[in-house]
């Protein structure tokens, strides 16, 4: 059995998507240009940039779980978790996930992780296993199983390469200035216009890091929509998943944020962030407003009926 989508494509949110896409691979070439226009070792820096994303790609199941602490159980261990996880996989149409793994936390709150969907990994809380009832508690897994099947550990991966390479370059340039590494002379003559042009593309590189960051943090959120509503056609109950999301969102605000200190490394992959922040401005977030969620999936309700 696999998932049939029978109320067609949200249209809407893939163009947002796409144009989002799009805007992202402007500010790589205005990078590009600003790194041509100055002479600074662009190859250097995206085979730096492309190192570390690839060591995140390969290696991030692995450093969510380190960070998390969070154990791999057995079948035997959790049996209805293992038996949620392989009934939903198959209405995906996916493999059953590689890890399944519990971590001993008192928030509820649940992430999917992995390259591929052959090497994927779903973690939950011990405190959503014990707060949720089952049918919420499916209405997560295939939230999370949406991420698997729509691969979005990659495509956010390689869209935060922007972010990755114009961070470094902006830690490199702070450090040149710090110890004279811009030069005096140079090949343009006048040292006092390098000076210039290099601390105009100084600011440029700030300001292509806060569009791209901007614009990558959208996605996420666009993600997590198409991760909502994929999430719901997989089990056919998408109020169990705004139930789920609604008691998620509370039950983290009531947790002093020193225990979630422990998985603050894995914010963004979680279903509800774990730390929300209120000085936190909306457009930095990685997920969308819960509210906004919910009323989505009851719009998802009426038209399935």
């Amino acid at each position: 059995m696999t998932l049939k989508n029978n109320i067609g494509k949200d249209h809407a949110l893939t163009l947002r998507m796409i144009f989002t896409g799009f805007l992202l691979f402007l500010t790589y070439i205005a990078l590009f240009g600003i790194l041509l226009f100055t002479g600074l070792p662009f190859g250097f820096v995206l085979i730096m940039g492309i190192g570390m994303v690839f060591f995140q790609y390969f290696f991030s199941d692995w450093l969510v779980l380190k960070t998390t602490r969070a154990k791999e159980v057995s079948e035997s261990e959790a049996p209805k978790l293992h038996e949620i996880v392989t009934r939903l996989s198959l209405i995906a149409g996916i493999p059953k996930p590689r890890r399944i793994a519990i971590m001993d936390i008192e928030a509820p709150n649940a992430f999917a992780t992995g390259r591929n969907k052959k090497k994927a990994t779903i973690a939950v809380t011990t405190g959503l296993l014990n707060k949720l009832t089952d049918q919420e508690l499916e209405g997560v897994i295939g939230h999370e199983l949406a991420h698997i099947k729509n691969r979005d550990v990659a495509v956010m991966t390689w869209a935060s390469l922007i972010v990755v390479i114009a961070g470094y370059l902006m830690q490199m340039m702070f450090w040149m200035s710090l110890f004279g590494g811009f030069g005096g002379g140079g090949r343009r003559g006048n040292g006092g216009q390098v000076w210039l042009m290099i601390m105009l593309a100084y600011v440029s590189i700030i300001v292509i890091y806060f569009i791209s960051q901007l614009l990558t943090m959208a996605l996420s959120r666009y993600r997590e929509l198409a991760a909502d509503r994929d999430g719901a056609l997989i089990t056919g109950n998408p109020m169990a998943l705004a139930s789920a999301l609604q008691k998620i969102s509370g039950q983290i605000s009531k947790i002093p944020e020193r225990d979630l200190r422990q998985v603050e490394h894995a914010n963004a992959f979680f279903i509800i962030p774990a730390l929300q922040g209120k000085s936190v401005a909306k457009l930095m977030s990685s997920h969308p407003d819960t509210e906004e969620r919910i009323k989505r999936l009851r719009s998802i309700k009426n038209m399935i009926g």
